[in-house]
């Protein structure tokens, strides 16, 4: 999809690349998570160049992320602070970790969430608010919701179980091995 298509998608998870789909911004949003809330703080942990960890706080801010806050009146100095909406990141920051984890380090976990409450490490799973059961991505699938266009409604009629992908890579290599 074009740059200009993307900004007119219905879609929410492009609407929300749209936001945090750069890895600064993850980072500074993970940063803010973890407490920091100053420039120097930020710049420090990331060994990041000023003037992009100065464009990233921007459009934190202009996207609701962060918000921006005085501390300082001589030499003006401001904190940037996670609005609900930035807290609202956090479980997708979980998962991340939960993923990385999982997939990327051979040698084991070198950061893992942990519960305050009990002192455990916390295992992030996505549940379902009204059953309260696990999702599993073979009982999951995207649906066109009430304020869907026409496009959008088109796009989601005519989509499989996500799992559709993984079953027919499944049965294509049965098929090669004469196995079950």
């Amino acid at each position: 999809m074009r740059r200009e298509r993307l900004g007119q998608t219905q879609c929410p998870i492009v609407r929300s690349l749209e936001r945090v789909g750069e890895k600064w911004s993850i980072l500074i949003l993970r940063d803010a998570a973890d407490g920091l809330t100053r420039f120097d703080e930020f710049q420090r942990s990331l060994g990041i160049a000023s003037n992009i960890l100065t464009r990233r706080l921007e459009t934190l801010v202009k996207a609701g992320l962060l918000e921006r806050r005085r501390y300082s009146k001589h030499p003006p100095r401001y904190e940037h602070r996670l609005t609900e909406r930035g807290r609202d990141f956090g479980p997708v920051l979980w998962a991340l970790v939960a993923w990385g984890n999982k997939h990327f380090a051979p040698e084991g976990p070198s950061v893992q969430v942990m519960n305050c409450a009990t002192g455990k490490v916390a295992e992030p799973e996505l549940i379902d608010r009204d059953s309260g059961e696990a999702l599993e991505l073979s009982a999951l699938r995207l649906t066109a919701g009430p304020a869907a266009n026409e496009r959008t409604r088109l796009r989601y009629a005519r989509t499989r179980p996500a799992n559709i992908g993984i079953e027919r890579n499944k049965q294509s290599r049965r098929g090669r091995s004469g196995g079950p």
